[in-house]
């Protein structure tokens, strides 16, 4: 009589896990894969601009990549700004344009998203916590009609902002500058706040209420530091996108508020462009938003995520 080998219910969940491994480590890699291709698409930008930094025209029209290989980085591009090691102790009129630029950078993205999150903070608060009714327009139509904002070319605008500003002498200012960009990043933070409020729980405010706090108390004792991460990573946001603005910084702008991204564009020459002084001040305009990038990942992350699970 033959016998039939034993198999336990644990050898077939073995038999089971075995089975599935291959098909399991297949999309892991085929998801790793992805993810350094994109990873790859998204770096390779900013280390050809690194690398055009320190390159020389010849190197530039001939399309060489590394460094050591395929040719020897030179200051070139770091010269012409002044921020050569060779050049950086001697007084040089381009690099106090690049400072003054850099400053005016700083000013109007700082100062822009500031004002953008206590406006917009505000104005979640009253969207999250409170029905209103406008004509036909509730709380979710006003909400949309905010973010909605965001799809109107700012082409459209460029003749009213010429024409008003020129009136209120606002032309060539970080102020005009600053109250441009906080129109531009509002309707973002907007839309992070009010999810942020969303998440806070009503019983905490009604809590305050019963202990004595008025609406503004409960807000500002209660609600603002719960919903910190969420402001903190609104903040980010809206001082990369003014850090990234040119339209309006070329439009409303002319010597005194110009910003970096204006003068990146400015580059240009009558033998062409300057490829390695634009790479350089490319360069020097992207390691600030890297290392707010790299320290405060954890911030944006945190809050842009507070949302997502209730």
């Amino acid at each position: 009589m033959a016998s039939i080998p034993y198999t336990s219910a644990g050898d077939e969940g073995r038999t089971g896990l075995w089975s599935r491994r291959p098909r399991f480590m297949t999309s892991s890699l085929l998801i790793y894969a992805a993810l350094i291709l994109w990873a790859f698409i998204s770096l390779f930008p900013i280390y050809w601009t690194i690398t055009t930094s320190f390159k020389t025209a010849v190197n530039v029209t001939q399309g060489h990549l590394i460094p050591f290989v395929d040719f020897t980085p030179d200051w070139k591009g770091w010269r012409s700004l002044g921020l050569s090691p060779d050049t950086i102790s001697a007084p040089s009129t381009v690099r106090d344009e690049f400072v003054r630029r850099f400053l005016n950078s700083i000013v109007a993205s700082a100062g822009a998203s500031f004002l953008a999150v206590v406006i917009g903070s505000l104005a979640a608060y009253g969207l999250s916590r409170f029905s209103y009714k406008f004509l036909w327009m509730r709380n979710k139509d006003i909400s949309f009609f905010f973010l909605s904002q965001l799809i109107l070319p700012p082409v459209v605008l460029a003749m009213p902002f010429l024409v008003l500003y020129k009136h209120l002498m606002l032309l060539d200012t970080l102020i005009g500058l600053i109250l441009v960009y906080t129109l531009m990043v509002l309707p973002i933070v907007i839309w992070i706040m009010r999810d942020q409020f969303d998440t806070i729980p009503l019983e905490l405010e009604q809590a305050a209420l019963v202990d004595g706090c008025s609406i503004w108390g409960a807000f500002l004792r209660i609600v603002l530091p719960i919903a910190l991460p969420g402001m903190v990573a609104a903040f980010i946001l809206s001082v990369i996108l003014c850090w990234n603005e040119y339209f309006f910084a070329a439009l409303l702008t002319s010597s005194n508020a110009k910003t970096l991204p204006v003068m990146v564009a400015s580059q240009t020459g009558s033998q062409g462009i300057n490829w390695w002084s634009m790479a350089a001040i490319a360069t020097a305009a992207i390691m600030p938003l890297v290392l707010v990038g790299i320290f405060l990942e954890r911030y944006i992350v945190k809050g842009l995520t507070a949302g997502a699970v209730k």
